[in-house]
Parts: structure tokens; C-alpha cells; sequence
């Protein structure tokens, strides 16, 4: 990789500890009835690793300049398929039928700049059992904040709500080629399911209300909706219309949703 010309644009920073790649794949947990997608495998030093213990593994790599790298390197395997092009412009929606595997996982390091929609489209088109992807720390810090943390957010709740989350390790920059400008971390999510029967899109547009103004209190932001409910499951759980979105766990947001 010596010669390899990295480019900013694609985010391309490979991983070059082999300690941390043994990390990851020891979190994933893959087995021979696991389905393993990776986004961005870059010069493949995680591919060679995760593809010997799935069932099949789905590689998207956007950058053809890496086709004849990736293959030197997985050529010793016959139980991968490498799809180039821009893993967002996808129809990812039918892999699980069309490779019937009973366990899809994620595990990947993904560029930072596309980070948020590259999960978004994951949840919403197959919903994967288990997701393990090293994200800038800061990223990292806020998809798995707790309420209460100044890290609590949106996308802390619409996670939360469909995955057990947890941040796994910190990797410092001098662990890429070339290094980033920023500190990264591995995190876990494993699937839940706490919405149960509620609607997605419904759940969705509450919270982006509840922390559409973030120094607002619930009942600013919540004008449009059934106060009198919202507060009386508030209040069973201690809390008030007077609390911002921050302070309330996921458990109750979801309480409220499946009763307004």
C-alpha cells in the first residue's frame, strides 16, 4: 500500500494494527451460520479475517482502484462476493432472502463523513442482529450516551430503541494509514427490539420533535401532541413536561409513543 494514493474524498484511513483488527473480530462473534457485510474493506485486512469464519460475507467498496488488492488478499476463500460501488445507492432489502442465512451482522470501519447514513439505511432496510464498526470516538460517544449525558441525543434514542449499545475500545489515529485527524472507537450494537409493535416512522418523528429544539423543554417541543397524557407517563416515572428530551431514557419515550 506503499504506493496506494489514498484519497481524502472516500475517507480512507486503513486500519494497520493487527491487535485491533483481532479485537473486532473477537467482538463480532462470527460463525459458519452468519451472514457478515462490510462496508469499506478497504485493503481488506479485516475482510481476511471475518471471511473465514462466516457463512458468506457481502463486501461494498466503492473505490475500483482496489479490486486487484482485494482479491490477492482473499484469494485463499470462496465464500465472499465483492459489489463496487456506493453502498448507499444499494437495494440492500432482499439479502436476507436471497442468501438465507439466519444471522446478518455488520462489522466494519466506516468512513466517518457518511457514518449516520450508512446505519439509517442498515436499520431501515434489513435490520441487522448485530453491528461491530470502529466510528470517530466522538460519533461513538454519541450513538451510545445514556440520558442524562450532555452525548444524548436523536439518534442516541432511535438507536437505543432497536439495539443494546455499547462502546467497546478507543483506537487512537496512529492505528491508520494514513492517520486520521481524530481518535476512533468500536462499538456494538446488538438487536433489541424494544419498539415491539410500534410504528418506526411514528417513533421516528416524535423524537425528532421532543429534541427538535435542544435547550427547549418537553413541553415547548411538544405543543402539537396530547400534553395531558405525556405528562401523567411522565410523572409515573418522575419526571415532567419541564424536562428536556436529555433527561428522559429511551424506555419512557417509547412508553409514551405506544400510548399517543
Amino acid at each position: 500500500m506503499i504506493n496506494f494514493e489514498f484519497k481524502k474524498s472516500l475517507g480512507q484511513n486503513f486500519i494497520k494494527d493487527d491487535n485491533i483488527i483481532n479485537k473486532i473480530v473477537k467482538y463480532s462473534q462470527i460463525d459458519k451460520n452468519t451472514l457478515v457485510i462490510e462496508i469499506g474493506p478497504g485493503a481488506g485486512s479485516l475482510s481476511k479475517k471475518i471471511i473465514p469464519l462466516s457463512g458468506f460475507a457481502l463486501l461494498y467498496e466503492i473505490d475500483t482502484r482496489l479490486k486487484d488488492i482485494l482479491n490477492d488478499q482473499l484469494k485463499n476463500n470462496d465464500n465472499y462476493e465483492i459489489i463496487f460501488g456506493d453502498f448507499l445507492e444499494q437495494d440492500i432489502s432482499d439479502i436476507k432472502n436471497k442468501y438465507g442465512y439466519s444471522k446478518i451482522y455488520v462489522v466494519a470501519n466506516l468512513p466517518y463523513y457518511i457514518t449516520t447514513p450508512i446505519i439509517t439505511k442498515l436499520i431501515n432496510d434489513i435490520y441487522p442482529d448485530k453491528i461491530v464498526i470502529m466510528i470517530q470516538e466522538e460519533v461513538a460517544d454519541r450513538l451510545s450516551a445514556n440520558y442524562g449525558n450532555r452525548d444524548y441525543g436523536m439518534i442516541s434514542v432511535l438507536l437505543g430503541s432497536r439495539y443494546t449499545i455499547k462502546k467497546l475500545f478507543k483506537v487512537g489515529r496512529n492505528s491508520f494509514i494514513p492517520a486520521p485527524n481524530v481518535d476512533s472507537a468500536v462499538i456494538s450494537l446488538d438487536k433489541n427490539d424494544r419498539l415491539g409493535n410500534i410504528d418506526g416512522i411514528k417513533f421516528e418523528k416524535f423524537i425528532k420533535d421532543a429534541f427538535q429544539f435542544k435547550r427547549k423543554n418537553l413541553k415547548n417541543n411538544l405543543k402539537k401532541y396530547n400534553l395531558n397524557l405525556i405528562d401523567e407517563i411522565l410523572k409515573k416515572h418522575n419526571y415532567s413536561l419541564s424536562n428536556r428530551a436529555e433527561d428522559i431514557p429511551v424506555e419512557i419515550f417509547i412508553e409514551i409513543v405506544s400510548n399517543i
